[in-house]
Formats: structure tokens, C-alpha cells, sequence
């Protein structure tokens, strides 16, 4: 019997030592999963602040990237710009160089026409002193307000080309025009208002208002001659005529013959 209550004693003491141990063992189990899954829990934040932060930089790397493209594009059209703008400065240069010479020549061009302009009024005065005595106070003046534009040094020698050849120009459509105009004359019994008719350089003749004395140029003696009176019918359509107050006919009147060289 004695026996037998000592053979249970050191089961039941075995399994009061076993309790202890399995709690000591149970407690760290315990512990452990919680760590795991709060471990869990912090590695995916941190996986998720990591992908958050990979997404900013690839958002980031993506703007940077156009930026980067803008860049490039703004730099090709810089360059693109430069370059057409070297060779605008380049032409530039060459039209400068090129005006340069112009300028140059033009002060060569301009010390040989100065002088040639100046013979040219002096012919052109010449002239109008030996034409026919038409209109003639109105070309003597021309010539001498191109001789006063000559000596302005305010007016460009381009300018005074110009004037210079219209002169010669109104001076060259006479020959070829027909005109009536009013001016004085002195007919022998003193100055008096006559009616001109003038057809081209061929004929210049008068004729009083009252149709009553009429006379013509005569270029061979250089002096005013009195037209018969067979004439003076023709001097009066011819009048009418240059006053396109008649149609153009065929005139008879006195046509100096022209003089052998």
C-alpha cells in the first residue's frame, strides 16, 4: 500500500513540475505572433510609403523627362535660329560692302555728271535763244530756275538730273504739238495783245483780235514778217483748231524752207 501511494507521489509531483514549463513555453509563443504581425504590419507600410515613393519619382522622373524633351526642342530652335541668323548678319555685311562700293562709285559717277548737267543747261538756254520766239519768257525762265536748282546744295544731284531731262522733255514735245495761246507783241505801231498759232516748229503765226493784221516767224531772217491776207483765214482755223474748237484740216501757210548745212 505504501508502496503504491508513493508511485502516484512523483506523477502528480512530475505534472505540478510540467505546468510551470508548459506556461514558461506557451508565454514566448504567444509574444512571438504578435511581433510577426505587427512586423507584418510595418513592413507593409513600409512597402507601401516605398511604392508611394517610387510613384513620386517615376511621376517626378516623367516630368523631368518633358522638361527635359522641352529643353532639347527649345535648344534645336535656338540653334536653328542662330544659325539663320548668321547667315542674315552675313548677307547683311555683304549688302553693306556692296553699298559701300555703290556710295563710292556714286561720288565718282557724281563728279562727271555734275559738270555734264551744268553743259546741258547752258546748251538748253542756247537753244531756246536761237528757236523759234514762241512762249519764250516762260522757257527763259525755265532755264534759269534750273541754273539757280544747280547751284542748292540742299538738292540731290539725282533731283537735279531729273529736272534737267523734263526741261528737255517740254523743250522736245513742242516739236510735236500744236498750240494757241495770248501774249504781247509789238507790231510795228507798239505793243498789242495777239492770239499766237504755233505748229510744232513749223509754222509760228499772229493775228490781231480784229482778224486784220496777220504775220508769221520767218527763221531765215529771224524777224517777224506780215502774212498776206490770203493767209489769214488759214491762221484763224488754225486758231480754232489748236483750241479744239474745230476738227484738224489741212492749212495752207508759209513753211520756211528748210536751210543746207
Amino acid at each position: 500500500m505504501a508502496h503504491r501511494r508513493m508511485s502516484r507521489l512523483p506523477i502528480r509531483l512530475a505534472a505540478a513540475a510540467l505546468l510551470p514549463a508548459l506556461a514558461v513555453h506557451a508565454q514566448p509563443e504567444a509574444a512571438t505572433v504578435g511581433d510577426v504581425l505587427e512586423t507584418q504590419t510595418r513592413t507593409t507600410k513600409a512597402e507601401q510609403d516605398a511604392q508611394a515613393q517610387v510613384d513620386a519619382l517615376a511621376d517626378e522622373a516623367q516630368t523631368l523627362l518633358g522638361e527635359y524633351r522641352l529643353k532639347l526642342q527649345t535648344l534645336d530652335q535656338t540653334r536653328r535660329y542662330n544659325a539663320n541668323l548668321e547667315r542674315t548678319v552675313a548677307d547683311q555685311e555683304r549688302e553693306k560692302a556692296s553699298l559701300v562700293r555703290q556710295i563710292d562709285d556714286f561720288g565718282q559717277l557724281e563728279r562727271g555728271i555734275v559738270p555734264l548737267l551744268l553743259d546741258m543747261v547752258d546748251a538748253l538756254d542756247e537753244f531756246v535763244g536761237l528757236d523759234v520766239p514762241f512762249q519764250l519768257a516762260e522757257r527763259q525762265d525755265r532755264v534759269a530756275r534750273l541754273r539757280a536748282l544747280m547751284d542748292r546744295a540742299d538738292v540731290s544731284v539725282a533731283e537735279k538730273y531729273r529736272r534737267v531731262m523734263d526741261a528737255y522733255q517740254v523743250e522736245a514735245e513742242f516739236g510735236r504739238n500744236i498750240e494757241a495761246y495770248t501774249a504781247e507783241l509789238d507790231t510795228g505801231d507798239g505793243p498789242r495783245q495777239v492770239e499766237f498759232l504755233r505748229i510744232g516748229r513749223a509754222v509760228l503765226a499772229w493775228q490781231a483780235p480784229d482778224r486784220q493784221m496777220s504775220g508769221y516767224w520767218d527763221t531765215a531772217a529771224k524777224a517777224w514778217q506780215p502774212l498776206p491776207s490770203r493767209y489769214r483765214a488759214a491762221v484763224r482755223q488754225g486758231l480754232r483748231i489748236a483750241r479744239k474748237q474745230a476738227a484738224p484740216e489741212i492749212l495752207t501757210l508759209p513753211v520756211a524752207a528748210p536751210s543746207a548745212p
